[in-house]
């Protein structure tokens, strides 16, 4: 772990579920100390009970993507002797990190207000729906709603078809992904200035967020984008899926010397002399024509035949279902696909950590049983053998 940018850093992370879990994630995969705090009332993180794929009660193949890499420790944060446990561990914390509902982190004493007087430069993340103030504060929340109200349904999908989601929960995803880059820029301040802070993000401000240039369109000139067929780019064209003779095709051609250059490997160098191929505004206004000819050509090889022409020259890809993506040579070639070892299982396969560091390697733990590190952690927290026995017979540690 010495090698890791992360090494040393120590996250305290009252997490479930999805959102949460998958940001602290990336950070114990870059060699943090992420210290999973478990609902011992609950049967600990709900993720270890989303089927329908489970290694055995309690480990469920769902709660291994979000988890691999850290400790556990099973602590009741209701019960007073509980948020003592966690106030004497985060003295030696970088961060307490959570992903509860708004309303819930001050009255568990998980904000900085409620942790400085023993740690005043501990960092505090707070991932929520809504965020911790303002008229939904209390609300529950989760990803295909934030979808919802945020346009997305509106801007995917055919523009015949009912309002569509995106087949992942991209929202919780990059909302964790987010709460990470939050916390990593909290423990960095901490460090320079001494005092730690509250940071919030909530899957709503993500999803917003994320609307990026479509929003400004909106915002700036009143443009609302709708769907568009074959999942095509609003204003660019050729960028959208085509047909070939046995499936589909993506093609980008993000640039004009991409067009140029598929015209000639598809039997048309004419193409960029055509008035209506000319230009992207052209073959904007002219794209049932353009697309159409694009069609036409590519409907003589298949998909791989097209693919082994164009690849590397035109910016395209295949369109893959999850068992082709997972088999894709190329994620193979690049050790995507990597065992995580898991104590009384075995191997378990898992996707590697998108971030590379030259010269050190990720660890490769498989996710922790409830639990399992609790006696560990109190001993090092300075906890007496019989003080964690009390604390065990009464419930609020296991």
């Amino acid at each position: 772990m010495s090698g890791l940018p992360l090494a040393g850093l120590r996250v305290l992370s009252v997490e479930q579920y999805g959102a949460g879990p998958f940001g602290t994630q990336h950070l114990a995969d870059l060699g943090a100390d992420v210290v999973k705090v478990e609902n011992l009332t609950d049967g600990g993180d709900v993720g270890r009970h989303v089927g329908p794929h489970f290694l055995e009660p309690g480990d469920s193949h769902f709660y291994e993507a979000f988890n691999r890499n850290k400790r556990s420790i099973a602590l009741d944060l209701k019960a007073p002797d509980g948020r003592a446990v966690l106030r004497a561990l985060a003295r030696d914390a970088d961060a307490v990190f959570n992903n509860l509902r708004g309303d819930l982190p001050a009255k568990l004493g998980l904000d900085h207000a409620s942790l400085a007087e023993v740690n005043p430069a501990l960092v505090c993340v707070h991932l929520s729906a809504y965020g911790r103030t303002g008229s939904r504060a209390a609300w529950p929340g989760y990803d295909y709603l934030m979808q919802a109200e945020a346009g997305y349904l509106s801007v995917t999908g055919e523009p015949d078809g009912p309002p569509a989601r995106m087949g992942l929960s991209i929202i919780d995803l990059m909302t964790g992904t987010t709460a990470a880059m939050a916390l990593l820029a909290g423990v960095l301040a901490a460090r320079r200035t001494g005092r730690g802070r509250d940071y919030d993000v909530s899957l709503f401000d993500v999803a917003l967020h994320n609307l990026c240039y479509v929003g400004t369109w909106y915002l700036n000139g009143g443009t609302v984008t709708t769907r568009a067929p074959r999942s095509s780019h609003p204003s660019l064209t050729p960028s959208q899926l085509y047909r070939t003779a046995d499936g589909w095709i993506f093609i980008m051609c993000q640039k004009e010397k991409f067009f140029r250059v598929l015209a000639d490997l598809v039997g048309h160098p004419e193409w960029p002399d055509d008035p209506d191929f000319a230009t992207f505004a052209a073959r904007l206004r002219n794209r049932p024509r353009v697309n159409a000819a694009i069609d036409e050509a590519l409907s003589h090889r298949t998909t791989a035949a097209w693919m082994a022409i164009l690849g590397g020259k035109v910016p395209v890809a295949p369109v893959h279902d999850v068992r082709e993506a997972l088999e894709n040579p190329f994620a193979h070639e690049q050790e995507r696909i990597v065992d995580f070892a898991h104590e009384r299982h075995g191997p378990v396969r898992g996707i590697a950590s998108p971030v590379r560091v030259a010269g050190a390697a990720h660890p490769t733990a498989a996710a922790p049983a409830l639990g399992q590190d609790t006696e560990a952690l109190l001993r090092a927290a300075g906890f007496s053998a019989h003080a964690i026995g009390d604390l065990r017979a009464r419930a609020v540690v296991r």
